[in-house]
C-alpha cells in the first residue's frame, strides 16, 4: 500500500512545477457521500468555485466515499500525494495528532457549532503548535468544522438528572461517557448504524447525537419519542489539508483564490448544518416527538461537570495523550470560541453570504497568501 502510494503521488505531483503556466487537476479525496454536507458543499461545490475563482488553472477532481483514500488513511495519502487536499478527522489518527484531540476533547463543552467551527478554524491557521503537528504528518491546515451540538434522542422523556438514572445510553467513548455516568446512566458503545435497531429493540434507551440524524441518513425519528436540547458538545475535524509540496506549488494569486473560496465553503456548511438542525427538530415535532428543554437541576448538572472537565483536562491529556502541558491551546481555544460568539451576534445564520463575509473579515481575509505554508 505504501509503495502505491508513493507511485501515485509521484505520478500526482508531476505537474506541479509548471503550476503557474498551465492548467492542473488536483485529486481532493473525501470519505463522506456526496450528498453529505461536508461533500456537497465543502467539496462539490467548493470544487466549482476553485475553477471559477482561478479562471480554470486549477481544478479539483472529487472523490467521495473514500473511494480514493479510506478515511482512517487519508492524511497518509495526502501525505503521500495521493491526493493533494482532503477532509482529515483527527480521531483516526490519535498517536499521530495528540494536541488536535485535545481540543476535539475540549468541545464536549461547546454549546455553539459556528463558534467552536471557527475557533477550530482560527486555531488551526495561527497557532504554532497545531501547525506543527499538520506539518509532521505533511499537511497544511486550510479549516476546520463543528458537527451540529449533541442532543438527548430518547424514548423516554429526559428533563432532570433522575429521568437518566438507570438508563442505557449510546455514547462515543470519552467526556460523553463520562458525563452519562456522572447522571447515573449507563453508556453503552454501538455503531451509529446499529443505533436504530437498538432503540427499536429496547437495547438502548438514548443515544448522544447531532439532531440531523433524526431525519437524514439515520432517521432516528422514526422509532425516537424525544429530543432534549442539552447542549453536549460538538465533534471537530478538518475540512481542508493540503499536500504541502501541492500547496507550496501554487502561485500566490492560486493561494489566495483557495482561501477566499474556503471562507465561502465553509460558511456554506455550517449553515446547511444549522438549518438541518432546524428542519429536523421541526419535522420530529410534527410527527409527534416531545421536544424538551432541561430541567434547571440537568442544566447545572452539565455546568458543574464541565468546569471540572476542563480545569482536569490538562493534567489528563498529558497523561493519556503523552503531550507537554496543553494549557495555553485549550485557553486559546476557549478564548476563540468566545471571541467568534461575540462575532456572530446578530448574523443571520440561515444566510451563507452573511456569515461568510464575518469569516472573510475577520479571518480568511488576514492570512497572507504569499507567506501562509510556505515555512
Amino acid at each position: 500500500m505504501k509503495l502505491r502510494y508513493a507511485a501515485i503521488g509521484l505520478a500526482a505531483l508531476a505537474g506541479l512545477s509548471s503550476a503557474a503556466l498551465s492548467q492542473q487537476t488536483w485529486q481532493a479525496t473525501n470519505w463522506l457521500a456526496p450528498a453529505h454536507i461536508l461533500n456537497e458543499f465543502v467539496y462539490q461545490k467548493w470544487a466549482e468555485d476553485v475553477a471559477k475563482a482561478t479562471n480554470g488553472a486549477l481544478r479539483l477532481q472529487v472523490h467521495s466515499s473514500g473511494s480514493l483514500v479510506p478515511a482512517p488513511s487519508t492524511m497518509q495519502g495526502i501525505r503521500d500525494g495521493v491526493a493533494q487536499v482532503g477532509i482529515v478527522y483527527p480521531g483516526y489518527t490519535p498517536s499521530e495528532q495528540p494536541l488536535n484531540n485535545v481540543v476535539n476533547d475540549l468541545v464536549f463543552t461547546s454549546d455553539d457549532d459556528f463558534a467552536a467551527a471557527f475557533a477550530f478554524t482560527e486555531l488551526g491557521l495561527t497557532h504554532p503548535k497545531l501547525q506543527a503537528e499538520w506539518r509532521r504528518n505533511g499537511g497544511i491546515f486550510g479549516g476546520g468544522y463543528a458537527t451540529p451540538v449533541y442532543n438527548f434522542i430518547c424514548m423516554k422523556p429526559i428533563r432532570s438528572v433522575a429521568d437518566v438514572r438507570g438508563l442505557k445510553i449510546r455514547t462515543a467513548g470519552g467526556a460523553q461517557s463520562n458525563w452519562v455516568r456522572a447522571l447515573g446512566g449507563v453508556p453503552v458503545s454501538v455503531p451509529i448504524g446499529d443505533v436504530y435497531s437498538g432503540l427499536e429493540r429496547g437495547s438502548i434507551d438514548c443515544t448522544l447525537s447531532d439532531p440531523t440524524n433524526l431525519d437524514k441518513g439515520n432517521k432516528f425519528w422514526e422509532v425516537a419519542k424525544a429530543v432534549t436540547r442539552l447542549p453536549m458538545g460538538v465533534v471537530l475535524g478538518a475540512n481542508w489539508i493540503y499536500n504541502r509540496d501541492a500547496w507550496k506549488a501554487l502561485t500566490t494569486p492560486q493561494r489566495r483564490a483557495l482561501l477566499d473560496t474556503m471562507a465561502v465553503a465553509s460558511a456554506r456548511a455550517q449553515v446547511a448544518y444549522h438549518v438541518g438542525v432546524n428542519a429536523a427538530i421541526d419535522g420530529s415535532r410534527q410527527r409527534g416527538l416531545a421536544i424538551l428543554a432541561p430541567a434547571d437541576d440537568l442544566t447545572a448538572k452539565l455546568a458543574e461537570f464541565n468546569r471540572d472537565f476542563i480545569s482536569q483536562l490538562p493534567k489528563t491529556s498529558m497523561e493519556a495523550r503523552r503531550v507537554q502541558d496543553p494549557t495555553d491551546l485549550i485557553q486559546a481555544f476557549r478564548e476563540l470560541e468566545t471571541k467568534w460568539k461575540k462575532l456572530l451576534e446578530g448574523v443571520d445564520r440561515t444566510n451563507p453570504d452573511a456569515v461568510a463575509a464575518v469569516l472573510r473579515e475577520h479571518l480568511y481575509g488576514k492570512v497572507d497568501a504569499a507567506t501562509y505554508g510556505l515555512n
